[in-house]
């Protein structure tokens, strides 16, 4: 139910993401209004709320923030589109398909003033902020090396198949731990990267997995595995952070209070691990977001960092072409 204070959002894209976003504005009580070219209508009636419009212009008119849930390929036009009429904007991962766009992003919301958030929920799942915390607190000394995994059902939508409109597994899913990593290790210098894909078949896709090795330039290591897995298959996510003083580590199919397996990828549309009896992530993530947006206190990633793990997958993409490591300068041209 909307309420008094809540924000008015232009969710723009009725596609598996959307679902999480706008079951958190809803509980924010957002006025959302949804525009995509197809699904909204199943969207609204799923959620119990939200309003259909018919044309981008009518979400966007009156909107506070534009929420852009769409395929990763048509990012960067709506981002623009939502510019141009003058709203800040809170736009899924990644932010665009290369660092060159990413960046032109970011600059095109400075020159207008204008907020540009990276939705990268990672960063607010609670283990991981807690980590994160414990980390850089000192509390495991000076970083050695990361292990990051992440499993999931592959998506079935025929455009996450194809590099060039979803940048492949690495740029989909990975960039969450690649962008996690840099926060805990700092900048990478050196992006390594081996991919192995089974054979899709006639009644299912094939797994393709991916382990990305970063060289931070403190000369810590950090490896990160991505798996887009079977049909119905478990959401599973672990860590291990160790240093010159402790180690700390989290499997989410170890730790969750409570756990539900449901098959099919479970009610969460294989967007989170097991049910848990903590707060949704993505509440937690467009909360703090739309505080930022509103003038409130600054959240815990910026337009930079949505770069800066876009440039990290690029470079990653670019190894798995090549077959060699990939040099970068030790910090992110232009970054604050």
């Amino acid at each position: 139910m909307r309420t008094e204070d809540g924000p008015r959002v232009a969710l723009i894209g009725a596609g598996g993401i959307a679902n999480a976003h706008i079951d958190a504005w809803l509980t924010l009580g957002a006025d959302v209004r949804v525009y995509s070219h197809d699904g909204a209508g199943e969207l609204v009636a799923a959620h119990g709320g939200g309003t259909v419009v018919d044309t981008r212009a009518e979400a966007f008119d009156g909107a506070d923030v534009v929420d852009v849930a769409t395929p990763t390929y048509t990012h960067g036009e709506v981002v623009r589109a939502a510019f141009a009429a003058g709203l800040d904007v809170i736009c899924e991962k990644p932010l665009a398909l290369t660092s060159a766009e990413a960046g032109e992003l970011v600059e095109a919301a400075r020159s207008a003033g204008l907020a540009l958030y990276p939705a990268h929920v990672v960063r607010f799942f609670p283990a991981y902020a807690a980590m994160r915390e414990h980390v850089a607190a000192g509390g495991v000394g000076e970083i050695a090396v990361q292990r990051f995994t992440r499993l999931g059902a592959r998506p079935v939508k025929p455009w996450f198949a194809d590099p060039r409109l979803s940048g492949g597994i690495v740029m989909d899913q990975m960039i969450h731990d690649l962008d996690f990593a840099r926060w805990t290790a700092g900048e990478v210098v050196r992006v390594f990267a081996r991919q192995s894909v089974t054979p899709d078949r006639t009644d299912r896709l094939g797994v393709v997995s991916a382990q990305v090795v970063l060289t931070h330039a403190s000369g810590a290591l950090s490896y990160v595995t991505g798996t887009w897995a079977a049909p119905g298959s478990a959401f599973r996510t672990t860590f291990e952070v160790a240093g010159s003083e402790g180690f700390v580590r989290h499997d989410s199919a170890e730790h969750a209070p409570l756990r539900l397996d449901t098959g099919a990828a479970g009610e969460s549309h294989g967007l989170l691990p097991g049910t848990s009896f903590t707060e949704d992530p993505y509440l937690t993530e467009l909360r703090e977001l739309a505080t930022a947006v509103r003038g409130g206190a600054p959240a815990r990633v910026g337009a930079e960092d949505g770069v800066a793990a876009v440039r990290l997958a690029e470079a990653a993409n670019a190894s798995l072409l090549s077959g060699d490591a990939v040099e970068l300068a030790p910090t992110l041209e232009g970054a604050a």
